[in-house]
């Protein structure tokens, strides 16, 4: 029965948990997302364990809400907007914006001057993300990371498709600002560095 299951979508899953309230469909829907939706919590909070408590949490909240699926969107598209908001919430309420980081799949662009120059890159687009909100953080994530459509986003946060696209483009645009900023800042640092230690040959 179990490697049945396997090969059931994930409407079908959520519809035979409803149906039946046997743990086991439930249990497959854990195994195959319990690491994405940790994943996506562990990129808004630099701590595991506070990761994993938001996950379990999340979990929690699905198996009660359940019920209320609709198929008019992917389960997984309804899973992630639970994580999402669930995570903004918190971090909302906590008010650690600045604790906010990039997963490391989240890859805005490749780089090719060498492993050292991309950690670099990758390192400062961290700082970056970090100092936006949680709400612009996880557009450009939905987007990007979880390659979703823009009507998927539309329907994933409630709004329209226009909006969609807006709160998109100042996302990027706010990323992109900090990002030229904070590589600005360490060029006149390496120069001043460097000024320092040949300035007087």
């Amino acid at each position: 029965m179990k490697a049945n299951l396997k090969k059931e979508t994930d409407e079908k899953l959520v519809k035979l948990f409803i149906e039946t309230q046997k743990n086991i469909y439930f249990e497959h829907l854990y195994d195959r997302y319990s690491d994405k939706v940790y994943r996506k919590c562990l990129s808004f909070v630099k701590d595991e364990a506070r990761a994993e408590d938001f996950a379990h949490d999340i979990f929690l909240k699905l198996v009660m809400n359940i019920s209320s699926y609709k198929e008019t969107a992917k389960f997984s598209t309804w899973l992630y907007s639970i994580t999402y908001n669930y995570c903004i919430d918190q971090t909302r309420l906590a008010k650690r914006y600045s604790e906010t980081l990039m997963d490391e799949n989240f890859d805005i662009e490749d780089y090719d001057e060498g492993a050292e120059m991309a950690e670099m890159e990758a390192t400062k687009l961290r700082e970056a993300l970090s100092q936006m909100q949680p709400e612009e953080k996880s557009i450009l994530m939905m987007k990007y990371q979880d390659d979703l459509s823009i009507k998927e986003i539309s329907s994933t946060l409630d709004i329209s498709e226009s909006a969609v696209k807006m709160r998109l483009l100042r996302a990027k645009e706010k990323i992109r600002k900090v990002y030229l900023e904070s590589t600005l800042i360490w060029g006149i640092i390496i120069a001043k560095a460097l000024s320092l230690l040949f300035g007087n040959d």
